[in-house]
């Protein structure tokens, strides 16, 4: 059964895919929406999820990922374990801010999202919990801090749109500095958006030839090429590269695969300096009211069936035993950066105030 429901949501969101690129036609830009890397695993199905005790209510979601990834997602929750759940959707800084005002008497179950950049400076907030399927995950993923199982995996690319480009070559961050690209460089806040902020730690590692304190001087060079720019989300540098306004956009690499498959003018760049391999994560939230329904919640999302359908939503599953598609680079074909995750949330406060103090400058 698990099967069929799959395809049933596949070919759901192949009929709304061809419906977009019939509309898209009449328009000047398609506008598609994007959802804001070993050990051996067994080959035998997922333990089971459904076993699951009554709770006192509906399992709330608080997640930074679109409705459109979501709600396909929380009814096959649904038609799996019986177990009804609501999402409410905000950007990853919001969200956290909201666990932790109320974390006296917390309102919701489940955090669903969110780089383990950004969050795991707040692991106090979450409860510890071994998915059943941590052994599907690679060693370099695996939840080693308690509360954080990975849900997908997240690389940095620059994403640029080939129709106002030209002939300016983009290889990585160093060609970013090119005086053709004054101004027409989109980026968001690092200290607002999960994707800027794990661009900026690449900069450092990448520019800095692995020392983050050595790359200052890049970034510093960036922010007068940037010339001002700051958009106020990650939305806004995929969909202002996709429609020309801005030349080349830094952001993560589910972004830019939508406007392709659309036949926007768009390409994905994977930086030649390398890259610093980042996760989103699915946690539960500390004194959750519905502690078991969130359990199987976290089991789910993480089991194959779940794995196999964001991979057609333009996520990187975080399961090995899932083949994926052509649309992701293989991450044994992308340069890794070998920096920890938990050094670079140890320098995230300074970094972020040495990087405002360059852009007010």
């Amino acid at each position: 059964m698990k099967k069929v429901k799959l395809f049933k949501s596949v070919f759901c969101c192949l009929l709304v895919a061809v419906m977009l690129l019939a509309l898209g036609a009449c328009a000047t830009a398609p506008t598609p929406t994007p959802p804001g890397p070993d050990a051996d695993a067994d080959d035998g199905a997922d333990a089971d999820v459904t076993d699951v005790p009554e709770e006192t209510g509906v399992l709330v979601i608080y997640t930074p990922f679109i409705p459109d990834t979501v709600d396909p997602i929380l009814e096959m929750f649904y038609e799996e374990t019986g177990i009804r759940a609501t999402a409410i959707q905000a950007g990853t800084g919001e969200l956290l801010s909201r666990v932790r005002a109320e974390a006296a008497n917390p309102q919701a179950d489940i955090f669903w999202g969110g780089n383990i950049t950004t969050t795991l400076s707040q692991a106090e907030l979450f409860a510890d919990f071994q998915s059943i399927n941590e052994s599907y995950i690679p060693e370099h993923f695996r939840n080693v801090e308690g509360p954080f199982t990975r849900f997908d995996i997240a690389t940095s690319v620059l994403m640029i749109n080939t129709e106002f480009i030209g002939d300016i070559e983009i290889r990585g961050y160093a060609d970013l500095l090119n005086p053709e690209l004054r101004g027409r460089i989109a980026l968001t806040d690092p200290s607002a958006s999960a994707s800027a902020f794990l661009h900026l730690a690449n900069k450092l590692y990448a520019m800095g030839d692995g020392d983050p304190d050595a790359g200052w001087d890049f970034v510093e060079a960036f922010l007068e090429n940037v010339d001002g720019v700051m958009l106020p989300g990650s939305s806004a540098v995929f969909n202002g590269v996709a429609n020309g306004e801005y030349w080349v956009g830094l952001t993560f690499d589910g972004a830019p695969q939508p406007f392709i498959q659309a036949d926007a003018p768009v390409e994905m760049i994977h930086m030649v300096e390398g890259n610093v391999f980042d996760a989103g994560a699915v946690k539960i939230i500390n004194n959750a009211p519905n502690r078991a329904s969130a359990e199987a919640f976290v089991n789910f999302v993480t089991g194959q069936e779940v794995q196999d359908f964001i991979d057609i939503r333009f996520l990187r599953p975080v399961r090995q035993d899932v083949t994926g598609n052509d649309v992701f680079v293989p991450l044994d074909e992308i340069r890794r950066i070998p920096a920890e995750l938990s050094d670079i949330m140890e320098n995230r406060d300074e970094w972020l105030d040495r990087f405002r103090e360059l852009r007010e400058g």
